[in-house]
């Protein structure tokens, strides 16, 4: 079933955006490397239609503005009815279209902003063109959102949008239903495309040019579940495509990354020696509370075997604080255990009240000004480790694929094989292009490097 307010109209009855002259869309895209890679897909879409999409510095009002939206964090929605609002007070005369994860929980609540056109859970998402052209036809507002339980599409996506590196959509849903979160409830069941299919776009990023594939999803190594395929078979069949000279796995939870996919992309031809790997909270008390699926030592033992097989390898790694039941000692425990383990970055948020999660059941609740002081504590800890690792590599050469920089920079960045931001004059001949380069004798205050020429 779903919640929606729409007429159907027979094919011959829709106007295409070209009949009413539309133009430009801009959108705003909140939260994962997902949600970029669907807003690319949907951007696509629109070009083929005759619809371009805003740059950075276009004075020209959208004929459309499209906001694909996250909710991980209370943080989150907010950001997301400000970008709303904003949007809608900026230009009035724009066609607004919501999707994505705040728009899956939270679609009635958005559909009853003044100036929202339409509005789409994430099932159709895939979607969101042929709503477009649908409400031109009869400039109806739209609530299409079909219950978690129901969603059972996947929708394929592999796009770039106006940057050098591709991210490939293997994967949607999550079955993990951890007390702090709602995922599951915004994207449903784990779903994947079959291997055939994700070779066939990798092809397609070839064929066009493309050097580098991110390899995205919810819940990545749930991989094929709905298939019957496995994720290491996967990996294989991508590293045979002709033309991509890079892969990397964008973040894989510790009890799915097998020993086995470890060992093979230390000695594949494309995989990056790059992991990131959601561990949450280094203390074990605090894991059952979260309801995640691994112990501390199993997390310290995936670690281990990476640096062994791979010692130049960048981990990085996603640190909750301030979860409900993290006393003080379990935050220090947690903190301690991160410190021993050889991970090069945290990415650090605090924990957030979510409705309809059973967190919210736990006694403990940190304070908030104590949540932001453990944030802190655990970002200086990041950037300590992750200087450290730059370090290393001062004035040795490594493989960086340089990428396209904003319009009007006279500065170009990319990222060495293993994950070093480096910066350069730019070089028009060398975007998209992965060469050797000598990396500089010092860091930035963003911990990136410079070539020494």
């Amino acid at each position: 079933m779903v919640w929606q307010i729409i007429c159907n109209f027979a094919h011959h009855f829709v106007l295409t955006m070209k009949e009413v002259a539309l133009h430009k869309v801009k959108f705003v895209t909140l939260g994962c490397k997902l949600n970029f890679s669907e807003s690319a897909t949907i951007g696509q879409q629109l070009r083929e239609r005759g619809v371009a999409t805003t740059v950075k510095g276009d004075d020209e009002c959208p004929d459309i503005c499209v906001v694909n939206t996250c909710s991980v964090t209370a943080l989150a929605d907010r950001k997301c009815r400000q970008s709303i609002r904003n949007l809608i007070r900026r230009y009035p005369d724009a066609l607004v279209v919501v999707t994505g994860c705040y728009a899956q929980l939270q679609g009635k609540n958005i559909a009853e902003i003044p100036g929202v056109d339409i509005v789409l859970g994430n099932e159709q998402k895939g979607e969101v063109v042929d709503y477009i052209e649908q409400w031109l036809s009869n400039k109806r507002d739209t609530l299409a959102v079909t219950p978690h339980k129901d969603i059972r599409r996947f929708s394929p996506s592999c796009e770039c949008g106006d940057r050098t590196r591709y991210f490939l959509k293997v994967q949607d849903g999550c079955d993990y239903y951890c007390s702090y979160c709602t995922i599951p409830l915004a994207r449903g069941r784990s779903r994947s495309g079959t291997i055939a299919s994700l070779v066939e776009q990798a092809q397609d990023v070839a064929r066009r040019g493309g050097k580098e594939i991110v390899i995205t999803g919810v819940n990545i190594g749930d991989f094929g579940k709905n298939t019957g395929e496995h994720f290491l078979d996967l990996l294989k069949a991508l590293d045979s495509v002709e033309g991509i000279e890079r892969y990397r796995i964008s973040s894989i939870e510790p009890d799915l990354l097998d020993d086995e996919v470890i060992d093979w992309c230390a000695t594949s031809r494309a995989f990056m020696p790059h992991f990131h790997i959601p561990l949450q909270c280094g203390n074990d008390e605090v894991l059952r509370l979260m309801r995640r699926h691994y112990t501390r030592d199993l997390f310290a033992t995936k670690v281990e075997h990476i640096h062994r097989v791979i010692p130049h390898a960048f981990i990085g790694v996603d640190v909750m604080v301030g979860t409900r039941g993290e006393t003080p000692e379990y935050f220090d425990d947690s903190l301690q255990f991160i410190a021993s383990l050889g991970v090069q970055h945290l990415h650090v948020f605090p924990y957030s009240e979510r409705p309809g999660t059973q967190a919210l059941r736990i006694p403990y609740i940190v304070p908030k000004a104590e949540r932001d002081a453990r944030v802190a504590r655990m970002m200086e800890l990041s950037d300590r480790r992750q200087r450290e690792f730059v370090e290393r590599y001062l004035g040795t050469e490594r493989p960086v694929l340089f990428e396209q920089p904003p319009a009007g920079s006279d500065v170009m960045h990319g990222f060495t094989d293993n994950y070093i931001r480096v910066n350069a004059p730019y070089r028009k001949h060398l975007v998209n292009t992965v060469v050797p380069v000598l990396l500089g004798n010092t860091i930035n205050d963003d911990l990136s490097v410079d070539i020494n020429n």
